[in-house]
């Protein structure tokens, strides 16, 4: 099966400390040839300029202009979206940066935003649901809430990048954890070394 044939892959920001990872995701899956289904929570448009030193706009835009993978965007209403059905032929979910209050959400299965809804189809539908968590210290009720997630299928990663492949800035501690995702996608690439590899090679 060619890359163009795979399933699109749904990524999901939302307004937790850590947007670069979603950001970076996004541009390696689309340079890998992989179509993207992004959608936004509204505090994106909180965090994006404070961390990223961009609207969320823009930088929806600069990753529009990479591929050759194709990047579509969706509002939180948009329950037209094919992330929205499970009859639909969905492909995975990437929640990166996740907060707290989306993984409380779904939890609960409320539903109520284009993010949410998608997560549950997943979730209901036996889907492949990576959950990227960013929040410290964690609290018991995020502890149980993200078992309950783990209980239902869902694939926890915090975003906690290792250390053995000698990172030498922020850049090298992202891709690790872009790395690790892409990992469980399926999807081939080679960002930083792996255990036991050369780094020079």
């Amino acid at each position: 099966m060619s890359e163009s044939k795979q399933p699109t892959i749904g990524v999901a920001w939302t307004g937790a400390s850590g947007l670069v990872y979603g950001v970076r995701l996004v541009d390696v899956l689309l340079q890998a040839g992989r179509n993207v289904d992004l959608v936004l929570s509204s505090a994106v448009q909180q965090t994006a300029p404070v961390e990223m030193g961009h609207p969320a706009e823009g930088l929806v835009e600069r990753l529009r202009t990479l591929g050759p993978g194709v990047l579509e965007t969706y509002g939180q209403n948009d329950f037209s979206a094919p992330m929205a059905s499970g009859s639909a032929n969905g492909g995975p979910l990437v929640i990166v940066p996740c907060s707290m209050g989306t993984v409380g959400r779904m939890a609960a299965g409320t539903s109520e935003t284009l993010l949410l809804r998608a997560a549950d189809v997943c979730l209901k539908e036996r889907r492949q649901l990576i959950i990227v968590a960013r929040e410290t210290p964690l609290a018991t009720h995020h502890l149980e809430n993200l078992t309950r997630l783990s209980a239902m299928g869902a694939l926890i990663m915090p975003a906690a990048p290792g250390f053995y492949h000698q990172p030498t800035s922020p850049g090298d501690l992202v891709d690790f954890m872009v790395q690790r995702i892409c990992d469980h996608l399926g999807v081939e690439i080679h960002l930083v070394p792996r255990w036991g590899e050369d780094k020079t090679s």
